[in-house]
């Protein structure tokens, strides 16, 4: 069966760094055209892949498949589009601003009979993998609390989009859309947020720090980033009736990507240089990880098999939704100082 040809919008940050080398490690895509105005990127790193306009993209009809890897405010026009002109289309995290908009992107993924999908590839992080299996393995019991951060240093704020006062800008839609994603895949829907979004640096525009407690029944989920912080303590701090999961150190697969590995690759998966995985018994036995491996690879050949073969899409358009419900939910309740219920 010949490739799934597939065209992608935007050659930043997100789409040079993450779409285009895992797209270009899955065999059953081909990256066919790249709509940006960085044609001479293009050449050097995809030379097997056009430049082009968005127009031509989505007007040519051998594309099925569009990545949406552009600033977060012009997700849902981009996509809306691509969907209309029959596209099959993954959006970069958070599919939308608002969780409205995203509604709207489902419905009418829906009524054109398309595929819609959200990168969300922190859900192939080395750490987060192997809690999954621990916690499916049963070895933590009934999980008490849940603890997941994102901490940088970064005294200066960076001049790109990220850091524009602009609609989806900030750590919160930035770095809080991997961490509640993943709290998400795990407990679902929390009944009620605790949160307080802040802007901490002098220069800082939008937020550049929070902490969010999710309630579900007796267990507490804590999320939070901060960009001053220069010895962050741990990123993963899971704590069940049977044990205790530990993970210091970030993912390696960012950093690797940027530094030109690809997966597959010797190395490739691995924590960041000094990261370690450590499972605690409940008589205090520690088993360090040292095996453990992320995958961002497994996003797009989830695509392809569900495209192919009808698989369920590696990320549900509906996850996204609910992760915008929950920072909708997060920035009321640090406006209003007060608990917030999330609706489904």
């Amino acid at each position: 069966m010949s490739p799934i040809q597939t065209g992608l919008i935007g050659y930043g940050l997100a789409g040079s760094v993450f779409h285009a080398p895992l797209l270009l490690a899955e065999p059953c895509l081909r990256l066919a055209a790249i709509a940006t105005s960085r044609a001479g990127q293009v050449r050097s790193d995809v030379p097997s892949a056009r430049a082009c306009e968005v127009d031509a993209l989505l007007d040519d009809p051998a594309i099925e498949l569009v990545v949406v890897a552009t600033p977060n405010d012009s997700h849902v026009p981009l996509a809306a589009r691509a969907l209309r002109a029959g596209k099959h289309v993954v959006v970069d995290k958070p599919l939308a601003v608002r969780s409205a908009e995203a509604q709207q992107l489902i419905d009418l993924a829906s009524r054109h009979g398309r595929l819609l999908s959200v990168f969300q590839n922190r859900r192939w992080d080395a750490g987060f993998l192997a809690l999954r299996r621990a916690i499916e393995e049963d070895r933590l019991g009934d999980i008490a609390s849940y603890e997941a951060r994102f901490d940088r240093f970064r005294p200066q704020p960076k001049t790109g989009w990220r850091e524009r006062d602009e609609p989806g800008a900030g750590v919160l839609y930035d770095l809080g859309a991997h961490l509640i994603d993943q709290a998400l895949a795990l407990f679902g829907l929390p009944e009620l947020v605790d949160a307080d979004v802040a802007v901490q640096r002098a220069q800082a525009r939008v937020p550049d720090w929070f902490q969010l407690r999710l309630h579900y029944g007796r267990r507490r989920v804590l999320l939070g980033a901060s960009t001053l912080m220069a010895r962050p303590g741990p990123q993963l701090a899971v704590h069940g009736e049977r044990g205790s999961f530990l993970q210091f150190g970030l993912d390696g697969q960012e950093a690797a990507l940027k530094s030109g590995l690809r997966p597959g690759q010797p190395g490739w998966g691995a924590l960041a240089a000094g990261g370690t995985l450590r499972l605690y018994d409940a008589d205090g036995a520690e088993h360090v990880l040292d095996d453990a491996r992320g995958a961002y690879e497994q996003y797009y050949r989830g695509i392809a098999a569900s495209l192919r073969d009808g698989a369920p899409p590696p990320v549900r358009a509906e996850d996204a939704r609910d992760t915008l419900r929950v920072i909708e939910a997060a920035m009321r309740s640090s406006a209003e100082r007060r608990s917030v219920a999330v609706l489904p």
